[in-house]
């Protein structure tokens, strides 16, 4: 486990007792449909580059104005609609005053969409911008610059549906009702656990979250291998009315 290239002590049995809690919020215990469509199991990106952007497309005012002003980095999660789980995920990098569109990647939210009031097992994903602070999963460090928990508590039960056994070999924490600094299975909430948390970024399955977003593997440890913490990462999510919003 790592912090910036420094190897992160966790003590493992802190992992592993917060797994239940983490499990139960991100990936559901329902298991899915898991059938990948073709475009998922490629696992190719969007590689056209479109350059000086003034501004994050199809974002408006309401959400523009929460990206913090340093912020160099911004994952856009455009979902197809508010009832939707399907969704299209955007990386973003600011080069001077405008902003470079640098990967596409399709990919899942919640299973019955989007919420401006994300409540646990709602099954929908929070609209909003969330900071990008820690990451982890059951695979070794793929060369993250965000502070990596490695860790065999991160693993998918085995009673959920095959498909779902490999959801958590990366994940990227979504600042939401959590502790930056910790371990994306610390189970603190400091909004409180009727407010849900344990929002991940993590591996599609082919279908719906239980809150997460899901990409394909290519795109995970793109992001691992990408976002700085010195460029101040944030995504921005929700379904495309919400994310237009004056």
């Amino acid at each position: 486990m790592r912090i910036g290239g420094a190897m992160r002590t966790t003590a493992a049995a802190a992992v592993s007792g917060a797994l239940l809690m983490s499990l139960a919020a991100c990936g559901g215990s329902d298991g899915g449909s898991g059938k990948k469509s073709d475009a998922q199991a490629a696992g190719r990106p969007e590689k056209a580059r479109t350059v000086d952007l003034k501004t994050i497309p199809d974002v408006g005012d309401k959400l523009r104005k929460q990206i913090p002003a340093g912020s160099r980095q911004v994952v856009a999660v455009y979902g197809e609609g508010e009832d939707s789980a399907d969704s299209t995920i955007v990386l973003y990098t600011k080069s001077g005053s405008t902003w470079d569109k640098t990967r596409s990647w399709k990919g899942h939210n919640g299973k019955k969409g989007w919420t401006t009031n994300h409540r646990e097992n709602d099954k929908r994903s929070p609209v909003g911008v969330f900071t990008l602070s820690d990451a982890g999963g059951v695979l070794a460090d793929p060369g993250a610059r965000l502070p990596y928990t490695e860790s065999a508590g991160f693993q998918a039960p085995h009673y959920w549906a095959k498909s779902h056994w490999n959801d958590f070999d990366y994940v990227i924490a979504i600042d939401y009702n959590r502790v930056k600094g910790t371990s994306p299975n610390d189970p603190t909430r400091p909004q409180g656990q009727s407010k849900g948390g344990s929002i991940w970024l993590h591996m599609d399955h082919g279908s719906g979250t239980s809150a997460c977003v899901s990409l394909p593997k290519s795109g995970m440890e793109y992001l691992l291998r990408t976002l700085d913490p010195d460029q101040k990462p944030v995504v921005v999510m929700g379904d495309k009315a919400n994310l237009k919003a004056a």
